[in-house]
């Protein structure tokens, strides 16, 4: 199998065995390297994923490709979180994190921009609208059509009464 070939019958393994348990597979790499392949998982579930449910995913994950054998040397399988700083990729992400700081880039420009860090205030009709807390002005309306990459931020809250920062960001 080609390439493209591999990580598509991959693809359909992760999306049963991730489904079957209620979980979300975000995002799916499969890399060949000197020694073989290198299979990443990157799974999501409502409320946050634990070790043990990725435990569950990876060990039914290789046991289904050793079955089915759909790379043909050998693998390094890797199941792991988005992380904080998860990647959105469709409309539904943005929906889900309204009200969260993300930080999106797009293809071409959009108002004269293709950088931006802000709060999702809503997605309406294929837009996602994007308050930019520390600029005045109306919220940036960025088209999902447009939108090249798209990313949560990490926030700590601040430590009251230590300075006046609302907030920490870390930019990754």
């Amino acid at each position: 199998m080609g390439g493209e070939e591999v990580t598509d019958a991959i693809r359909k393994i992760a999306d049963r065995v991730t489904a079957g348990r209620g979980y979300e597979l975000v995002d799916l790499e499969v890399k060949r390297e000197p020694r073989g392949h290198r299979v990443r998982l990157f799974v999501d579930k409502e409320g946050g994923i634990g070790l043990d449910d990725l435990q569950s995913v990876s060990e039914e994950m290789s046991a289904i490709l050793d079955v089915e054998d759909p790379v043909d040397s050998s693998y390094t399988l890797e199941v792991s979180s988005p992380g904080l700083d998860r990647p959105l990729r469709n409309e539904a992400d943005y929906k889900r994190f309204l009200g969260r700081l993300a930080r999106i880039s797009s293809y071409e420009p959009v108002e004269g921009r293709r950088h931006w860090t802000g709060r999702l205030v809503s997605v309406e009709d294929g837009v996602v609208n994007l308050d930019l807390e520390h600029e005045n002005g109306a919220p940036a309306r960025i088209p999902l059509s447009k939108i090249a990459h798209g990313r949560l931020e990490v926030e700590f809250p601040r430590a009251e009464g230590r300075g006046r920062a609302s907030g920490h960001r870390i930019n990754g």
